[in-house]
């Protein structure tokens, strides 16, 4: 995967039109049968809410920086301030568009949780057709966020917003207007969404609505088929464990295979792809990058319980371990940013990150010490080296000796090292307050209250470590030594004290 594709996503205006709700879970024990009927008594002990349905592909893209107009229907009530508070908090949202009903609820779901399994699900919703003023107001404002936008994305939960009337305004308008149009659908006929540019049905909505099995290769390349007969978009098929697949009109098939390393819950995956896609299509990423972007953003999201986004740093990550940067002691070369995204992986996996920086020209035994003790200290090291015109304003014209290329090879393929990043300041300050480390390590001829960065550290709860040095070891030395005259010495002489080392 092209990194740079990656750093394209965000920035861009997406509209999201669909059924809005709010996932709700209440998580306990259970340890008995009521004995007021036959059923399990649960002793509460966490509860929490967060977006779900359209509201969950909101969520999504905010998170991955996009700028986000949702339109959908909520009640007058305080769970539309809970679902307005939760979809903000993920980035820039623009909840202007959002019809208040007078006379229906805002769609709330509790999940009973015990142990990771749910017990039973209580559903608050109002699922009938609208009426015909709600109706119309859900078109209108799904029209003004259409011309505001990239890209569309309509979030079809069957829950009466994407009612006929409003598909077709909406296609129709979209087309007009040369937008792309991202659909995840729930009806049974594909008709409706005509017009749409992508589709993205699972695997039990594709048979569904064509009648045909979805398992194997061939079976979903047949269902796709059949399903681009009736609403003639392309179809992006998610096949939960066996991945996903990409059925482009009038071209071959893609097939991914999963990268979730472990399933808890699938609960809210085709949100993720949906809005993945949305952004890169924003974006203008060639559609296979895209897919593969969005069948990382999948996998990472099936590894959480409920429903769940994909963060920034975690589609980083995902993408960074398929392509091996992120070995335990690879020590490669990493961009500054690159970096920060794998420190933040680590500190969710409760790793302890150190630090270490220097010119590290003509690496020398003192050097190996340094980078041993800091790499005991740590779970993780990251080295930072000074770029070649900073060694020059540091150490002068003639230095270094070897460029910062050079120098990051030779250090990153010390045991202990896992990343290698440059830094062109004259001191890591900065650097530090990005990575954030947990150890700071230099040696002992500073003192620790002088050492740049330290305070930053320590104030996070994390320590300076003062590196014993090895005494007689430097690279200016080595230099000043190499350009001495050379001694020539005839053949059996005995070299004299002075020579030895």
């Amino acid at each position: 995967m092209d990194m740079t594709h990656f750093d394209m996503l965000g920035g861009h205006s997406v509209a999201i039109i669909g059924d809005l709700m709010m996932d709700c879970y209440l998580n306990g024990d259970v340890r008995r049968i009521s004995p007021e009927a036959p059923v399990p008594v649960l002793k509460a002990s966490s509860s929490r809410a967060v977006p779900g349905g359209a509201a969950n592909v909101v969520a999504n893209l905010a998170a991955l920086g996009s700028r986000v107009r949702v339109v959908g229907l909520v009640g007058d009530d305080d769970a539309r301030a809970q679902l307005i508070a939760g979809m903000s908090g993920f980035g820039e949202v623009d909840c202007s568009h959002l019809v208040v009903s007078a006379t229906r609820r805002t769609t709330q779901k509790l999940r009973i949780v015990c142990d990771q399994q749910q017990i039973v699900r209580v559903d608050h919703e109002d699922d009938g057709p609208l009426s015909l003023e709600d109706e119309d107001g859900c078109i209108a404002a799904a029209l003004a966020a259409i011309a505001q936008a990239e890209v569309v994305v309509i979030s079809d939960y069957g829950k009466g917003v994407c009612s006929d009337r409003l598909l077709r305004a909406v296609l129709d308008r979209a087309e007009e207007l040369g937008k792309p149009v991202l659909v995840d659908p729930k009806r049974r006929d594909l008709t409706a969404y005509r017009g749409a540019t992508i589709i993205t049905p699972n695997r039990m909505e594709l048979t569904v609505a064509t009648g045909l099995p979805c398992e194997t290769d061939e079976e979903a390349t047949a269902a796709a088929e059949a399903a681009q007969a009736i609403c003639g978009a392309a179809i992006l098929l998610t096949r939960s464990e066996k991945g996903m697949s990409f059925f482009p009109v009038g071209d071959k098939p893609l097939h991914l295979a999963t990268v979730a390393q472990e399933v808890f819950d699938v609960s809210g995956a085709g949100d993720t792809v949906v809005a993945v896609i949305a952004a890169a299509v924003a974006a203008k990423i060639p559609v296979t990058a895209a897919i593969r972007l969005a069948n990382h953003g999948a996998g990472v999201v099936v590894s959480k319980l409920g429903t769940a986004t994909v963060t920034r740093e975690e589609l980083v990550a995902s993408l960074m371990a398929e392509s091996g940067t992120t070995h335990d002691e690879d020590g490669r070369l990493l961009e500054l940013q690159d970096a920060v995204t794998l420190r933040a992986a680590w500190q969710r996996e409760k790793l302890t990150v150190g630090f270490a920086n220097g010119c590290f020209d003509l690496l020398h035994p003192g050097h190996v010490s340094l980078i041993r003790q800091a790499s005991d200290a740590c779970d993780r090291l990251i080295v930072a080296l000074n770029t070649d015109a900073s060694v020059r304003r540091l150490k002068g014209p003639m230095r270094p000796i070897q460029d910062e290329r050079a120098r990051a090879a030779v250090i990153g393929s010390l045991r202990g090292v896992a990343a290698v990043i440059l830094f062109d300041e004259d001191t890591p300050l900065e650097v530090i307050r990005q990575l954030e480390p947990d150890v700071l390590v230099k040696g002992e001829d500073y003192a620790e209250e002088a050492v740049v960065g330290g305070s930053i550290v320590k104030a996070r709860g994390g320590h300076v470590l003062l590196a014993r040095l090895s005494a007689g070891h430097s690279t200016s030395r080595l230099v000043a030594r190499s350009a001495e005259p050379s001694l020539e010495k005839d053949a059996g002489e005995m070299p004299q004290a002075s020579d030895r080392q």
